[in-house]
């Protein structure tokens, strides 16, 4: 070895030192791995957050999913209920053609409610609770009143009918909403928070449990208790209205068989599943059938008489059996918006009668979804009230639809909401119109 030579071995110069030896900038350090999923995630929730901060959010969330879950309603009552109509109208499309009629009602009833001020809502709360007093008050009128399925909570005009019952949910949201906000400075007094919400609340529920109208009394009692929460009753009434409700609907259970059928059928779905449990147990093999992406629409096997009322109470199950659990998941996250939506207007307005009514409709609607939802699913007993904008029915579509409107009229009277939908400029429809009909100058 030659003297003076280095005796260590030469290191290969890293790419870093290379790079800055040709004067070039110094490399990034590479990413421990999961780094780059992580700044994703992270990215994602910015923007989520950022969506929901927009001040326009909820009308958006309301919107669309209004939209959406009354376009599936109608391919579902079409595909649920061929079966049926032929049967019964002798045309394969009669009661998708019904159900097609009140949709085309329920959209421009939608939009005025949407473009409805604020005092109009309060003018129509007196008129329309009394218009639903006397309409519940003609049920039980003989050759009036029509009895369905063991209830009589039907008016019929000829072909023409009508539940009067449905308007009472968007009529107590109304008028309850204006009384407490009336006295929103005496609600510290126990006769000022329930009179006259409860009296008024209590003769619309005598006369639908007159007409046998179970389901519609839970929920109307749900309605009621929560206006009472939003306007700050103490947690014990709610301990002593659970208790009375508990009581009630024990009696109720009780004299009526066919009400204590339901009940042991939500205990044990298959019991009698050709007979008395025969509509809990086909809605389960319904559901069951449909598998993760469904059989397809219009395939359903329950629809051709196996499963009762599957246009009606127990579309769920249809929709399960032919979009399967995707299908079924997809419309609950359809419900879980709009009831998020609702809640956001409710809690973000600064005036009284907004939060109370905001809240008293998505309570409704979401109860509503709940009951319907968990007696398909056989965690609730059958208590036959309709999936909301999706089952058949136009007397408990054009109500909720009403009440989606005035969400949407509510959501624009969100702080900046105003400003942001103004910076948009018209929609797609005013502008359609602006290019059919020009503007003439003079």
């Amino acid at each position: 070895m030659a003297a003076g030579q280095d005796t260590r071995e030469a290191r290969p110069a890293s790419s870093a030192e290379s790079s800055k030896a040709r004067g070039g900038a110094r490399l990034p350090k590479p990413r421990p791995p999961g780094a780059r999923g992580t700044r994703g995630l992270s990215g994602a929730r910015r923007e989520l957050r950022r969506a929901l901060d927009s001040p326009l959010t909820a009308y958006y969330l309301l919107m669309g999913s209004g939209l959406l879950l009354t376009v599936l309603g109608l391919v579902m009552v079409l595909s649920a209920s061929q079966i049926t109509s032929r049967t019964i109208y002798g045309s394969f499309d009669a009661i998708f053609t019904k159900q097609l009629i009140a949709v085309s009602l329920g959209f421009p009833l939608m939009w005025i409610a949407s473009r409805l001020p604020l005092r109009w809502y309060r003018r129509l709360a007196y008129p329309l609770l009394l218009g639903c007093v006397a309409a519940l008050c003609l049920v039980l009128v003989p050759g009036l009143g029509l009895e369905v399925n063991g209830n009589r909570n039907w008016i019929g005009f000829g072909s023409f009918q009508i539940q009067p019952s449905e308007f009472a949910k968007l009529a107590l949201v109304l008028w309850g909403a204006d009384v407490l906000t009336r006295k929103r400075r005496l609600l510290g007094q126990w006769r000022h928070m329930f009179v006259p919400l409860l009296p008024g609340a209590l003769i619309i529920l005598f006369l639908v449990l007159l007409g046998g109208d179970m389901g519609t009394a839970m929920i109307i009692t749900v309605l009621v208790l929560a206006l009472l929460w939003i306007a700050g009753a103490p947690g014990r009434l709610f301990v002593l209205a659970l208790g009375v409700v508990s009581v009630a609907t024990t009696v109720l259970i009780v004299l009526k068989p066919h009400r204590a059928a339901r009940f042991t059928g939500f205990l044990d779905p298959f019991a009698d599943p050709n007979g008395s449990t025969l509509q809990a147990a086909q809605g389960i093999y319904s559901l069951a059938t449909g598998g993760w992406f469904g059989s397809g629409i219009g395939t359903s096997y329950g629809k051709w008489g196996t499963l009762p009322e599957a246009h009606t109470d127990f579309i769920f199950a249809v929709i399960g059996e032919e979009l399967g659990l995707v299908g079924t998941l997809s419309v609950l996250t359809l419900f879980a918006a709009l009831g998020y939506a609702g809640i956001r207007v409710a809690s973000r307005t600064k005036d009284q009668f907004v939060r109370l009514a905001a809240g008293g409709a998505t309570a409704w609607i979401m109860a509503q979804v709940m009951i319907n939802v968990g007696a398909v699913l056989g965690l609730l007993p059958i208590a036959g009230v309709p999936l909301p904008l999706v089952s058949y029915g136009g007397s408990a579509l054009l109500p909720t639809m009403f009440a989606v409107g005035m969400l949407l009229s509510f959501a624009r009277g969100e702080p900046k909401a105003e400003a942001a939908l103004a910076a948009r400029g018209p929609g797609a429809v005013r502008r359609a119109f602006a290019r059919i009909l020009p503007r003439r100058d003079g």
